[in-house]
């Protein structure tokens, strides 16, 4: 196994010093290539059977054929979702496709951060406070004890969400296909309809695109909040922006939004921004967005790289003792 070859596509300066420094232990050459993976580079390490490719890179079919005629049989995605990647191709194509999982504390403690700020009202606080206005907002805040948060998806992060509520006192009640904690599970209408805060935590998929939509929105609690820190599609975000203006919701905080693609991760200050979702969401008073950055962590960081090395690495193995 030494001397393995891992192409790693789209790799940040950070993200390719932990790989140097990683990858001696596991016997591992890296090839490190900043710009993200695409038909122009897809033969820049054809000797390479696995890949690793990062979240932000849409990889089509058109690019998985150039992959495979560059020899490739691997690709690892530097991401929990492989919503990016077209999978159906992949799979017919014969190329494997894996996934990394991260210690999930980093998007949990994000996910609370947000939660906290919306029902704080921590935008408009601070937008005030920044134009010296120092008066208190008109609006008072919530306490998280008093309220009930409903948990969509109970993977690693949806337990690691409810844990950390479990410490503030709150109620938690939890929804996903498959019971795998000690919770208290209950129909998706009923969460909807009994919960002050919902928080979204399943995978993207066919049958969770919009899983939060008009219907859904309109058996929500009244004044109810919306946190989303799993994928931007879960949600309607037509839908979201209806039951924000019409007051049916008291809030939402959003780290992943619906065509966030070209803009999430670009510097736009110099470019006019043609997602309405966006701009209409931006200028409401209670809602927060951030860049798709819940897992941006020194500690998540190192788990991806470690284990996008370990998933190459079981690969080939498997390909040893085919």
């Amino acid at each position: 196994m030494n001397n393995t070859g891992i192409t790693v596509y789209g790799c940040e300066q950070d993200e390719a010093d932990v790989f140097r420094r990683l990858s001696p232990r596991f016997g591992v050459m890296p090839t490190i290539i900043s710009d993200a993976v695409s038909e122009t580079n897809a033969i820049s390490a054809p000797c390479n059977q696995c890949i690793s490719v990062s979240h932000k890179s849409e990889v089509s079919a058109s690019l998985l054929l150039a992959l495979k005629r560059g020899g490739v049989k691997y690709i690892s995605t530097r991401s929990i979702g492989c919503n990016h990647i077209d999978t159906t191709a992949a799979k017919r194509m014969g190329i494997a496709i894996g996934n990394v999982t991260y210690s999930p504390d980093s998007v949990a403690d994000f996910t609370l951060m947000l939660m906290l700020m919306a029902i704080r009202n921590a935008k408009s606080i601070v937008r005030s406070v920044e134009k010296h206005d120092f008066r208190l907002d008109s609006v008072r805040g919530k306490v998280l004890r008093d309220m009930t948060v409903g948990v969509l998806g109970t993977g690693q992060i949806g337990q690691a969400v409810i844990e950390r509520l479990r410490a503030f006192g709150c109620r938690v009640l939890a929804y996903d296909r498959g019971q795998k904690i000690t919770a208290d599970y209950v129909p998706l209408d009923e969460l909807l309809r009994n919960s002050d805060i919902v928080t979204l935590h399943v995978p993207l998929g066919a049958d969770t695109h919009h899983i939060i939509g008009h219907e859904q929105m309109r058996g929500m609690k009244q004044g109810a909040f919306i946190i989303n820190t799993g994928r931007g599609a879960l949600i309607d975000t037509d839908a979201l922006i209806k039951a924000l203006e019409n007051g049916k919701l008291g809030g939402a905080a959003l780290d992943v939004l619906e065509g966030e693609e070209g803009l999430f991760y670009f510097d736009c200050t110099q470019k006019s921004i043609d997602n309405q979702f966006l701009l209409k969401l931006q200028r409401m008073p209670n809602v927060i967005i951030t860049p798709h950055t819940a897992y941006y962590t020194e500690q998540a960081l190192r788990d991806t790289v470690e284990n996008t090395i370990k998933n190459c690495l079981d690969f080939e193995r498997s390909l040893a003792h085919g």
